[in-house]
C-alpha cells in the first residue's frame, strides 16, 4: 500500500524555517512529519483522546451562569395599588 505524503499549507519547518516545505503522513498509528529541505524529520504516535479544550473567556462557565438562570417574573398591575 503507497502512502500519501501531504504538505501541510503553512507550516513552517522547526529546524530551517522554511514555509511551505513540511509534508506529512500517517502509517501503523503513527503520524510523520519531514522537512524537504532540511534532514528535519519527527514521529508522533496517533492518540486516541481529544485534548481537553483550554479555557477562554468564550467557553468558560460564569458564575452566574452556574446558578439556574430561570426566574419567575410577577407582573404587577399598578392601577391595583
Amino acid at each position: 500500500m503507497i502512502v500519501q505524503k501531504r504538505f501541510i499549507a503553512g507550516a513552517i519547518c522547526p529546524r530551517c524555517a522554511q514555509m511551505d516545505r513540511i509534508r506529512a503522513w500517517e502509517q501503523h498509528g503513527v503520524r510523520y512529519r519531514e522537512c524537504v529541505s532540511c534532514d528535519f524529520f519527527e514521529q508522533l504516535p496517533i492518540e486516541e483522546e481529544t485534548p481537553q479544550e483550554l479555557e477562554t473567556r468564550v467557553n468558560r462557565i460564569r458564575e452566574s451562569q452556574a446558578r439556574d438562570t430561570l426566574q419567575t417574573v410577577k407582573i404587577l398591575d399598578p392601577k391595583k395599588s
